[in-house]
């Protein structure tokens, strides 16, 4: 129970479904001041406090779980170490695959209850032999199946959504007003709950240490500097003051990060258009696509690769899905063991895709899965002595 409106109505629905409920806030700060409060965040001192009244309501038993210190190592410390990598992650997708439905989903499970019943707007179904499957919500606009597109086939058998099949948040508000639930017309969460003032660029600055470096243009040219990559992301176009204009006049927006090198690449709009990505550690949200699965099973070689298959490809939570061809391929891992990476082919191409951002892939309303996106193909950036098109890291 976070404390909004969501959560306080799927517990409300779970007792109402006959289920032995137990009403569980997450305590994600030692110090709660660092996280928003009010209307902009979650998990604050004022949200518990909003999540007790709703569970002393319903008449259900109350407790505050501590899981500050997981918060801080898998979701805080893995932000701030994928931007000096030069990605952009997505961390609640991680709060949900780290602590929501592991740390959670174990301690809950170890405790002999059954399962997490949560607010997303989501949908899990059973289907055919019997496996559970993730889909959309009925609510397309609410719809929360991208950041649970890392939920495994083993933690969907241990979770319960609610709010499936409810055709529109304002049917949840009006259903908490009836109950008589304090959080009825309480605003929506949103932005980065660690991040106090939402200065994203500023909180970072103040963990990782500034070093100035080159911005560049598409053709290698200096064009201006920068205070430290980790600042910038793919598709910014603003604050990246560049004293040299570019040649047609036209803006400029970041097209890679180059960590290693300290470096920024700008160019044109269009040179954001990527028709291939590249992602790692593929995770599956039930049972693999029978392509998949056939790979999988087999011998770990190196250079081995699936049958492609049709996807809808969606990188970001309210994202446009867009028609593609997904395959697994075997690459050499860090060990020398072989591990899968995922390879979608693009029908047509998507704008500003960075890495760090997570690629979620569906068939219809059901989410397949998702990988991490390590690498995309712009056919609008000419490699250096390739000859071919960019694949930026």
């Amino acid at each position: 129970m976070s404390g909004g409106v969501d959560s306080a109505v799927a517990a409300a629905r779970a007792v109402d479904a006959g289920h032995d409920v137990t009403g569980v806030h997450l305590a994600l700060s030692r110090a709660p001041g660092t996280l928003r409060t009010g209307s902009r965040g979650c998990c604050t001192v004022e949200d518990s406090r909003d999540a007790w009244r709703a569970a002393d309501l319903l008449g259900i038993p109350y407790y505050v779980w501590d899981f500050s210190e997981r918060f801080q190592a898998e979701v805080v410390d893995d932000f701030v170490a994928e931007y000096a990598a030069g990605r952009t992650p997505n961390p609640c997708l991680r709060c949900n695959e780290r602590i929501k439905f592991a740390a959670l989903l174990e301690k809950a499970l170890a405790l002999g209850f059954d399962a997490v019943c949560t607010g997303h707007y989501a949908k899990v179904v059973e289907g055919p032999g019997g496996h559970r499957e993730l889909h959309r919500a009925a609510d397309w606009a609410k719809d929360q199946s991208y950041v649970l597109g890392v939920l495994t086939a083993q933690q969907l058998e241990h979770v319960l959504l609610p709010l499936a099949e409810t055709p529109s948040k304002a049917e949840v508000r009006a259903e908490a007003a009836r109950r008589g639930l304090s959080v009825a017309s309480k605003p929506d969460s949103h932005d980065i709950c660690f991040i106090p003032d939402g200065d994203t660029r500023g909180w970072l600055a103040e963990r990782i240490p500034p070093a100035e470096g080159e911005i560049k243009d598409a053709a290698g040219a200096v064009v201006g500097t920068h205070p430290g990559a980790h600042a910038f992301t793919v598709g910014q176009r603003k604050g990246l003051r560049i004293g040299t204009p570019a040649p047609d006049g036209r803006p400029r927006f970041v097209l890679e990060i180059r960590p290693k090198d300290n470096e920024v690449v700008v160019g044109p709009r269009e040179a954001l258009a990527v028709d291939e990505l590249r992602g790692i550690r593929p995770s599956w949200a039930g049972r693999p696509v029978p392509e998949a699965e056939q790979l999988l099973q087999g011998p770990r070689e190196a250079g081995r690769t699936s049958s492609s298959f049709p996807v809808l490809a969606q990188v970001r939570a309210h994202g446009d899905p867009v028609p593609a061809r997904a395959r697994l391929e075997l690459v050499e891992g860090p060990d020398t063991e072989p591990v899968p990476e995922l390879v979608v082919r693009l029908d047509e191409p998507m704008n500003g895709v960075a890495p760090g951002q997570s690629v979620v892939l569906y068939q219809g309303t059901r989410v397949l899965g998702q990988a991490t996106v390590s690498a995309t193909r712009s056919p609008a950036r000419p490699a250096a002595g390739a000859g071919g098109p960019a694949t930026g890291r």
